[in-house]
């Protein structure tokens, strides 16, 4: 493999020249530019990214840990972090903590010795029903700044990125009280998660501040069906008219299992749930969705990270938190 210092010496140039030229360095010509890398591509030239980390002390590599791979909202997430960390030159290695806060701390165990300069991750759901933040704590003292996304830990002082889930809940259950819905149903596989409990506070509000509307709340027991509870729950209330699904999976079991009972949608019932636009089109009618733009968040976290990481004169408490505004996405599950 060329080396930098054959490179200089085939040109006649000085070391420094060829890295400088190959990194278009304001002080190196148009020309030696131009001649350096012509060689370079000519030799299939490539850094030795090994060596250039122990030089700066920086691998250019940035750790991310998401809770589940298949949930369709955090693989967007992961797409947006990708897309813009590679605009800025760093690369990432993706851990899956499965949920677990034992694979959580291992994940970061693992890549805090020297292989990434710093994290993205949203909190497990064992980290979030235990409290646990140690791990977190300790990551940061080593000098490994975290961006937390979505999910995050109130008590950890670093840059986050979320969404205002009792905002957006509390809007969308106002729209349906606009379609004069009296008896609006709340469903929630996620009630153990920050989330889950935030978007759950936005549902009450709403209806606190309706005349006589009572408030009728589903959490998914996960260890049974959750379309048969949502079947007994449809049996048991005959007079739903309207649900707002806390997940990405209840809204569309939701239309599915109205229609089944002979229920039209929207005319009878109304369905609002928190998806994408994908998944929107997994129900006829389409559910109308509360979208929490996956690629922004993911994008913004690592905006945040590589900023931290590259300005050193950032004060360490100067933490910042940037809430990424939904949308109500109107399909034909809504009026």
């Amino acid at each position: 493999m060329v080396t930098l210092k054959q490179l200089a010496k085939e040109l006649n140039v000085s070391i420094s020249t060829v890295s400088k030229a190959l990194n278009n360095s304001e002080e190196i010509g148009e020309e030696t530019i131009r001649r350096v890398k012509e060689l370079a591509e000519l030799y299939n030239y490539k850094p030795n990214k090994v060596a250039l980390s122990l030089k700066q002390n920086k691998t250019k590599t940035i750790g991310v840990i998401i809770p589940d791979i298949l949930n369709y909202f955090l693989a967007k997430v992961l797409f947006g972090i990708e897309r813009e960390a590679t605009q800025h030159g760093y690369n990432i290695i993706t851990c899956i903590s499965n949920e677990s806060l034992e694979k959580e701390i291992s994940s970061l165990q693992l890549l805090a010795n020297g292989s990434v300069d710093g994290f993205i991750l949203a909190v497990s759901k064992e980290t979030q029903v235990k409290n646990e933040i140690n791990h977190f704590i300790k990551t940061i003292s080593q000098g490994l700044p975290i961006v937390m996304f979505d999910r995050v830990a109130n008590d950890v002082m670093c840059d986050k990125v979320i969404v205002d889930d009792f905002d957006a809940t509390y809007r969308a259950t106002k729209s349906l009280m606009l379609e004069n819905r009296r008896n609006i149903v709340f469903i929630s596989n996620i009630d153990d998660l920050s989330v889950g409990k935030l978007r759950e506070k936005g549902y009450l509000k709403a209806l606190s501040e309706g005349e006589n509307l009572n408030p009728l709340i589903l959490k998914i027991d996960k260890f049974k069906d959750s379309s048969q509870q949502i079947m007994e729950l449809f049996k048991l209330n005959r007079t739903i008219d309207a649900v707002i699904s806390a997940d990405s999976t209840s809204g569309i079991i939701a239309i599915n299992t109205a229609i089944n009972l002979g229920f039209k949608v929207p005319e009878d019932v109304s369905v609002i749930g928190y998806s994408s636009q994908v998944t929107s089109n997994f129900s006829i009618p389409r559910l109308t969705i509360i979208r929490q733009h996956a690629k922004e968040i993911g994008a913004n976290a690592a905006e945040l990270l590589i900023k931290r990481l590259e300005n050193k004169s950032m004060e360490s408490e100067d933490f910042s938190t940037r809430i990424i505004k939904t949308s109500l996405v109107k399909s034909g599950s809504t009026m």
